[in-house]
């Protein structure tokens, strides 16, 4: 595991009830033998794959109303889930003992599909690769599997703003 849940917290900005990430498996960037001696930039993070996961417990405020006795993850908390595993692929930009600030902004979602319902007790893996960066503008292709079967997917359109590299 890259990232715990703690490190998740340090760098989302997102809290209960919505955040959607548990951990992060791993942030593998194309050329990343070149990125041993300094950090990569937002133009670098073309290619860039994000691997994350997330729990669905029973007790997730969200599945009460969504619906009663047959609970079920709404498509757009699938399409945020996606939107925050997206979000790690800046992670890397940030120097290693820092306390990242991030501005997040979803713009865009297109192409969404959503294949197959999300039920309390579901391991999924979400998966984001970075197809384009344009300044702080970055797109994605995001899909979510569970036992390697694919539940949902989207293309996104993001807004990530770095807001400083302060120690922590």
């Amino acid at each position: 595991m890259l990232l715990t849940h703690e490190q998740v917290l340090n760098f989302l900005p997102h809290r209960r009830p919505f955040l959607f990430i548990d951990t992060v498996e791993s942030i593998t960037l194309i050329n990343e033998e070149s990125f041993k001696e300094t950090l990569p930039q937002e133009k670098d993070l073309l290619g860039c794959s994000v691997v994350a996961h997330f729990h669905v417990k029973e007790d997730l405020e969200i599945l009460r109303g969504h619906f009663p006795g047959r609970p079920i993850l709404p498509g757009v908390v699938q399409v945020e889930m996606m939107a925050q595993a997206a979000c790690f692929s800046i992670h890397r930009t940030f120097p290693k003992d820092s306390k990242p600030h991030l501005e997040v902004a979803l713009l865009a979602v297109n192409e969404s599909k959503f294949r197959k319902p999300v039920v309390p007790g579901m391991d999924l893996v979400i998966y984001a690769a970075c197809t384009k960066v344009r300044g702080k503008m970055i797109g994605y292709d995001c899909h979510i599997k569970h036992n390697d079967q694919l539940i949902s997917e989207a293309a996104l359109l993001a807004s990530l703003i770095k807001k400083g590299d302060e120690p922590s």
